[in-house]
C-alpha cells in the first residue's frame, strides 16, 4: 500500500466491547476536562491580576496556552472515535496532527528554555533583569518561539510523510511519528535522518543550556545571606525543574525505546504518560509551589 493510495489511518482500537469504548470516551472526557481547566486558571490568573504582569508568569501563562493546544490535537479525536466506535482518521487529519503536535511540543521544550534563562536573569543579574527581560523582549521571544516551533514542525511532518507507507495500521491512539515511521516500506530517507538528527541535536542543546543555567542559579543562591532570600529564590525554580524533568524524562522513555509491532498496553502507558500528563500536572506543580499564584486563584475563586 503506497501514500497515494492511503486515504485514510486506522488508529488503536482500545477494545471490541461498546462499553469499554464508553469507558475510555469518559477517563480521556475527564483528563481533557482537567488539563484545560487547570491551565485556564492559570491563563486567566495571570491574564487579569496585575500582581502576575511580569516575564515569569508570562512566559508561564504561553505555557499554558501550549499545554492546551496540544491535549486539543490529540484527545478529541479519540473521544469521538471511541463514541462513535470507528478508527478511522483522514490522511489530512493525521497529517495536521502530526504537524500540530509537534510544533506545541516544540514550543514546549523551547519555551521552557526561554524559562530558564529568565531564573538565571533574574537570580544572578537582578540589577539588569527588568532591562533584559522587558515586554517588547519577552514579546520577541515568543515570537521567535512559535516561529522555529512551527518551521520545526512542518519541516518534520514533511520528512515523516515523504516516505512510502506499505500500511495504514497505527497502533497508537494518535498519529505518532514512531508509529508512523514504523509503516514504512523502504526504512527512513535522508530528509528525515537529517530532521532526526537535528531534533536529538536541538533538544540535547536546550537541555544543555538548562542544566548550565540551573548550576549558575544554584551558585548565586548558595552565595544570599539570608535563608528568607535563597528560599524565594529556589520556589521560583524548582517548579521549572520539576516540569522539564518530568517532560523529558516521560518524553525519552517514549522515543528511545523502538515500538512494539504489534498494540501493547507498555506503548500506550508510556505515550499517555510523555502526552497527556505533563499538560495536566505542569499548572499544578506551578501553583503548589507559588504563592502568588495561589493568592490570586483563591480571590478568583471567591468572587
Amino acid at each position: 500500500m503506497k501514500n497515494q493510495n492511503i486515504s485514510y489511518f486506522l488508529l488503536l482500537e482500545f477494545s471490541k466491547n461498546q462499553h469499554i469504548q464508553f469507558l475510555h470516551f469518559f477517563l480521556f472526557f475527564v483528563l481533557y476536562l482537567a488539563t484545560v481547566a487547570t491551565n485556564l486558571l492559570i491563563i486567566t490568573a495571570v491574564a487579569f491580576d496585575h500582581q502576575l504582569h511580569s516575564p515569569m508568569y508570562f512566559f508561564l501563562m504561553n505555557l499554558a496556552l501550549q499545554d492546551i493546544g496540544s491535549v486539543s490535537i490529540i484527545v478529541p479525536k479519540s473521544m469521538i472515535n471511541s463514541l462513535m466506535n470507528t478508527r478511522q482518521i483522514s490522511y489530512f487529519g493525521c497529517t495536521a496532527q502530526i504537524f500540530l503536535f509537534l510544533s506545541f511540543g516544540a514550543s514546549d521544550l523551547f519555551l521552557l528554555t526561554v524559562m530558564a534563562y529568565d531564573r538565571y536573569v533574574a537570580i544572578c543579574h537582578p540589577l539588569h533583569y527588568e532591562m533584559m527581560m522587558n515586554l517588547k523582549a519577552c514579546t520577541r521571544i515568543i515570537i521567535l518561539v512559535w516561529i522555529i516551533s512551527l518551521l520545526y514542525g512542518m519541516l518534520h511532518t514533511t520528512g515523516t510523510f515523504s516516505i512510502l507507507f506499505c500500511s495504514n495500521v497505527v497502533n497508537q491512539f494518535f498519529c505518532e511519528i514512531p508509529q508512523l515511521l514504523k509503516l514504512s516500506c523502504f526504512g527512513f530517507n535522508l530528509f528525515e535522518v537529517g530532521i532526526l538528527v537535528a531534533s536529538v541535536i536541538a533538544g540535547l542543546g536546550c537541555f544543555t543550556f538548562i542544566i548550565i543555567s540551573y548550576a549558575m542559579i544554584f551558585k548565586a543562591v548558595v552565595k544570599i545571606p539570608s535563608e528568607q532570600g535563597r528560599q524565594k529564590a529556589l520556589s521560583t525554580c524548582l517548579p521549572h525543574l520539576i516540569v522539564v524533568s518530568m517532560l523529558l524524562l516521560t518524553g525519552s522513555f517514549a522515543y528511545l525505546r523502538t515500538p512494539s509491532d504489534t498494540p501493547s498496553y507498555l506503548d500506550f502507558g508510556l505515550t499517555v504518560l510523555y502526552s497527556l500528563l505533563p499538560p495536566l500536572f505542569n499548572p499544578i506543580i506551578y501553583s503548589m509551589r507559588n504563592r502568588n499564584i495561589k493568592y490570586v486563584l483563591s480571590k478568583l475563586w471567591r468572587f
